[in-house]
C-alpha cells in the first residue's frame, strides 16, 4: 500500500492519478492510523516550510512518520516542500524541520559569477545523474521534469545527492539517503517522464 500523506499542503488528485496508472494501490492519509499502515510513502508539498511542519503537527503525524521513517525504515518519496520538510531547517522559516536528511533548505541565490537568475524556478529542465543506483531506471535516462520552487536543498554529505540540475548554478534535484528519496520537481507535472520515474518508485 502507497499512503499519500495529505497535510494540506498540496493538491494530491495529479498525484493519485499519476499512482493509479502506475497500477499502484493507493490510499491518501491524513491521519497517523492511516501512515501507520504504509509500505511506501509520498509527501507532496507546494508552499512555505513553516505552514508545512505546523500542519505535520497539527495532524499528529510528525511521531509517526517519525517512526515509519527512521525505525522501521518505509520508503518515502518527498516532492518539492516534501523533500525540504526532510531537512534539518530552511532559511523560509523558523520552525525545524524533521530532521532525517542532513541538510537544510535555501533560497536561490539571485546573482552567481554575474548570472541573475529569476525566481522561482519554474518551467522544464534537466537533471544530470550523480550518482548509479538500481531501481530507478527512469533517472538513468535523458529526461525532463517541471519545476516550480523558490528555494532548494543543500546536502552536507555529497553522497546524499543524487542528481543535479543546473539554474545559474547546480543545485541538487534528486536526494536519496537510504530509505529516502525526494525530488525537487513535479513528477505530477513532468508527463511521461514524470510517469516513468513514479512507477519506478511504485516497484522499487
Amino acid at each position: 500500500m502507497i499512503v499519500v500523506v495529505d497535510c494540506g499542503i498540496s493538491n494530491t488528485g495529479s498525484i493519485i492519478n499519476m499512482l493509479r496508472r502506475c497500477g499502484a494501490q493507493i490510499c491518501v492519509a491524513s491521519t497517523p492510523e492511516d501512515v501507520e499502515s504504509a509500505d511506501k510513502l509520498i509527501l507532496p508539498g507546494v508552499g512555505s516550510f513553516d505552514y508545512g511542519m505546523q500542519r505535520l503537527r497539527a495532524l499528529d503525524l510528525v511521531s509517526v512518520l517519525e517512526r515509519k521513517i527512521s525505525h522501521q525504515r518505509t520508503p518515502i518519496l518527498g516532492i518539492c516542500l516534501g523533500l525540504e520538510l526532510f531537512t534539518r531547517r530552511s532559511e523560509e522559516g523558523d520552525q525545524p524541520g524533521l530532521g532525517w536528511l542532513d541538510a537544510e533548505t535555501v533560497r536561490f541565490r539571485t546573482a552567481v559569477n554575474g548570472a541573475g537568475v529569476r525566481i522561482p524556478h519554474m518551467g522544464w529542465n534537466t537533471i544530470r545523474r550523480e550518482r548509479a543506483a538500481e531501481g530507478l531506471p527512469a533517472l538513468n535516462e535523458a529526461g525532463r521534469f517541471y519545476f516550480a520552487h523558490s528555494y532548494h536543498v543543500v546536502c552536507n554529505k555529497e553522497d546524499d545527492v543524487f542528481a543535479t540540475t543546473s539554474y545559474g548554478y547546480e543545485f541538487a534535484s534528486v536526494v536519496s539517503h537510504e530509505n529516502i528519496l525526494g525530488v525537487q520537481f513535479h513528477p505530477e507535472k513532468s508527463h511521461r517522464f514524470g510517469l516513468a520515474f513514479l512507477r519506478d518508485f511504485v516497484t522499487l
